[in-house]
């Protein structure tokens, strides 16, 4: 798939890709498979602050981010807790020397010696500690044990006794949040040592399986701490021990569902994935093959009521991110294999079970049904390859309509209540959800929906290309009445709905391309390929306005469904009759009508993106739009577009005219003929009262250059045309180089637009016919003999020049001809100019006009 970066487009993070922490130590003297040496860096020795990263989670506690202690403060701190051990105290000082370690936990490295000094403190009978020493003393044991290559047995047997004597006599009294979910991390890392006795390890998981089992409610409200819990439990898995191994799956996939229990979100759903990820990776490296079938047949194979669904998905998708990047051979693959389908077989029920329980659109916002659509698309998104199954496709379809891209959900809010204070709660709501990870992996998340599109079967490829056109035309009419509505009042709003908006239009873009690839070609039928094709430029022409950047994908799709159109007769009118009535575009919306809202049709930039789309692929097919059509529906909106204040949309109406006019060389078309000529007298009517104000000269002159080329010789709508282009070149002209007193308009754009109304009646002299040519030359001599001087001079430069190239032996004579009469009469009239100029001041000035007057209309009848 096609990642845009420099257009946001959430494309997957390299976050993704970091290496696992250390996997399972294996006993001494056995393969050491994955282990990762203490040289790497710190942090990955941790596996709670490997989750925390890897799921885009953040947090002040415990964050390894946090400001570092000195070195002299951290020898500080042990001293005075040695110190508090030798004269049996503890006080405030002595907790603060405590937090002073913990600052530094990615860079401390807490010895053999030190981690004594810990557990001497915790087991002193003459030492009354606060309830708050507790969690951070474990912290400082779960440091040693980590970090440490190969910890003392003898220590962690006494550490253990430690623990055991607090969690089962002392914990009722000193419970906290923070102590149980430290408790867990450190009872889940000692049972992670591979050195350890079995003994020890089962007290340790009997401990750690109780605690879970029975205060779980103590982190129902402290989100801060599952990382520390999820971590702990993911070290007990890895123990290489089998006791009570399923009681741990059981917390793990069960504990969110429990009453008082923590809520799932979407980051605790990316934990277990990649907690998952991490456990399975250390059982296929260590071939522990018995835990594998235990792990599947648990998780995968068997549907357990107290199981969270969100949490069986995303741990399925850990398997098969492992699965995908582990290469097996010889025993194991069976093993894998069967895991394998196990995993995809289990997402792709629960798939279905979403369907089939909220529909595609999840209707009623449920939030249960909202989490596991964006677990299920960040779990594929995540696992990598995974074979092609209709719900799944059905789910990603969903998950990106209402999930990923709510617009239709936030445009209901902003547009439902537009009077009271939903734009600033929306406004929080859009903000959170740009920030969040299913947004920033849609790109991803696009990639897995496209792969699935290919290879499901046809009736669901069917189904979920209906629901992308329909959220096409869904998103146009949303945006357009929220832009109407926010614009000007919460622009912030409004621009960030927008982004999410464009990458929307990048997710249908994408999908489009995959439809065109798969469906126009021989295995379909003519009319299934040209009704793709039309669903495609009509859903496209809704998102035009956020089409933002040039994408090759959107290009190569525009052009193979263009060339289907332009195939078929039908097809070019079920595109044409899609656009817009000229009665819907100047009327504006039920909204806006509802609201009482000023509507002016060219301030409606959503709608204007839409129609310049049109304005730009009709002509590549209007050969085959019959005239009634043309007349009915085309007309009328590119003539109101061609007064439209952006030159952009304004030119593509030009160019829309002359593909018109340029078009249907048969000259026994006589009905599309008659209509081009009836087109060109209101075509040059609307041009040039808009011109130079609003038409760009450009496009007018390739209307013009059109219609003279194109209409039968001798059309009156020529000599219409040309009448009116001289007829404004006068009035421009005259405005020029009127007495000063009129001056004090914008002297230097008139005169460029006159300028260039000359250039054009110039360059018709070479394109109409011959029957035209006396006329036009009549009328700009008429207009060329009114100049000043400098003016005439430039002018019949121009026409010596152009006249000398011409190869042209039918016409070349008459311009000769009449060239020599008009610099003849050029002369005259500004040597006649001059005597009247030249008069005395005791002649009336009203008496001098009149002699110039009749002067001109004598050159004129020579003419």
């Amino acid at each position: 798939m096609t990642h845009v970066d420099n257009h946001g487009f959430s494309r997957q993070s390299s976050r993704h890709n970091k290496c696992l922490p250390p996997l399972p130590r294996q006993p001494e003297g056995e393969a050491m498979l994955g282990i990762v040496k203490m040289a790497k860096q710190a942090t990955t020795l941790f596996l709670e602050e490997w989750l925390r990263s890897i799921s885009g989670y953040s947090s002040n506690v415990n964050s390894t981010n946090s400001s570092s202690s000195s070195a002299r403060a951290i020898i500080q701190a042990w001293a005075e807790l040695r110190d508090s051990l030798q004269h049996k105290s503890f006080h405030s000082h002595h907790l603060q020397s405590l937090k002073t370690l913990l600052n530094s936990q990615t860079s401390l490295h807490v010895a053999e010696p030190q981690a004594k000094i810990v557990l001497s403190i915790l087991s002193s009978p003459y030492l009354s500690l606060p309830n708050e020493s507790y969690p951070l003393f474990l912290k400082l044991l779960y440091i040693w044990v980590r970090k440490s290559f190969k910890p003392s047995l003898v220590l962690i047997d006494s550490a253990v006794d430690v623990l055991s004597h607090l969690f089962n006599a002392e914990f009722d009294s000193k419970k906290s949040p923070l102590l149980f979910a430290v408790g867990v991390l450190l009872l889940g890392a000692f049972a992670f040592v591979p050195s350890l006795s079995e003994g020890s390890k089962i007290v340790c998981l009997d401990l750690l399986c109780r605690l879970l089992e029975e205060e779980y409610q103590l982190i129902g409200s402290s989100g801060e701490l599952i990382p520390d819990v999820i971590a702990g439990i993911g070290y007990a898995i890895s123990s290489s021990v089998n006791v009570h191994y399923v009681r741990i799956l059981d917390s793990l996939l069960g504990i969110w569902g429990k009453e008082g229990g923590p809520c799932g979100s979407i980051i605790h759903g990316l934990m277990i994935l990649h907690l998952i990820e991490w456990v399975v990776s250390s059982l296929i490296n260590f071939r522990s093959f018995e835990k594998i079938n235990v792990f599947a047949r648990e998780t995968l194979e068997t549907s357990k009521a107290n199981y969270v669904p969100f949490a069986i998905v995303m741990a399925a998708a850990g398997v098969l991110r492992v699965l995908n990047r582990s290469k097996m051979s010889g025993l194991g693959l069976e093993t894998v294999s069967k895991l394998r389908v196990s995993a995809e077989d289990r997402v792709e029920s629960l798939a279905r079970d979403i369907i089939s329980r909220s529909g595609f659109t999840n209707a009623d916002n449920d939030i249960t049904n909202s989490l596991l659509l964006q677990c299920v698309s960040l779990a594929l998104a995540r696992s990598g390859p995974v074979s092609s199954r209709a719900p799944l496709l059905m789910c990603l379809a969903s998950a990106l309509l209402t999930e990923i891209f709510p617009l239709r959900n936030l445009y209901t809010k902003v547009l439902d209540f537009p009077q009271s204070n939903s734009a600033r709660l929306g406004h929080d709501e859009v903000k959170k959800h740009l920030d969040s990870v299913v947004f920033k992996e849609a790109g991803a998340i696009t990639g897995v929906f496209c792969n699935q599109y290919v290879s499901v079967d046809v009736e669901s490829k069917g189904v979920v290309e209906n629901l992308i056109w329909d959220y096409c035309q869904d998103i146009y009419l949303g945006h357009r009445q929220a832009a109407l509505l926010l614009r000007g009042k919460e622009d912030e709003l409004l621009g960030d709905m927008e982004k999410i908006a464009e990458s929307a239009f990048l997710m249908v873009v994408l999908f489009a391309l995959a439809v065109t690839k798969h469906k126009l070609n021989s295995q379909f039928t003519q009319e299934i390929q040209w009704d793709i094709s039309v669903r495609i430029l009509v859903s496209f022409s809704c998102l035009e306005y956020f089409r933002r950047i040039r994408l090759p994908e959107y290009m190569d799709t525009i052009r193979g469904v263009v060339v289907s159109v332009q195939e078929n007769e039908s097809a070019c009118v079920s595109f044409v009759e899609s656009m817009p009535s000229y009665m819907d575009l100047t009327n504006g919306t039920e909204f806006s009508l509802s609201q009482k809202m000023e509507y002016v049709w060219s301030n409606d930039d959503v709608q204007t993106a839409r129609i310049l789309f049109y304005l730009r692929v009709i002509p590549t097919c209007i050969e085959r739009v019959p005239c009634l059509l043309l007349r009915k529906v085309v007309a009328p909106t590119m003539f109101l577009y061609m007064g439209h204040p952006n030159g952009k949309v304004a030119r593509a109406s030009h160019s829309m005219f002359a593909a018109f006019i340029s078009s249907g060389k048969d000259p026994d078309q006589d009905e599309s003929v008659s209509l081009k000529e009836q087109l060109v007298f209101y075509y040059m009517q609307r041009s040039l009262s808009g011109y130079p104000a609003i038409t760009p000269f450009e496009g007018m002159a390739s209307g013009v250059a059109a219609l003279v080329r194109n209409l039968p010789a001798g059309s009156p709508a020529i000599f219409y045309c040309i009448h009116s282009l001289v007829e404004k070149g006068s009035m421009l002209c005259s405005g020029v180089f009127a007495p000063e007193a009129d001056m004090l308009r914008n002297r230097q754009g008139d005169s460029e637009a006159c300028k260039k109304i000359l250039e054009l009646l110039l360059r018709l002299i070479s394109l109409v016919d011959i029957q035209v040519l006396p006329n036009l030359m009549k009328l700009l001599a008429q207009l060329i003999v009114q100049l000043p001087i400098d003016g005439q001079n430039m002018v019949l430069n121009e026409l010596y020049s152009q006249v000398a190239e011409s190869d042209d032996v039918t016409r070349k004579p008459t311009l000769v001809s009449w060239l020599q009469s008009l610099s003849y009469l050029c002369a005259q009239a500004t040597s006649g100019s001059a005597t009247s100029k030249g008069v005395g001041k005791e002649v009336n000035m009203t008496s001098a006009r009149s002699t110039d007057s009749l002067s001109l209309t004598r050159l004129n009848a020579r003419l």
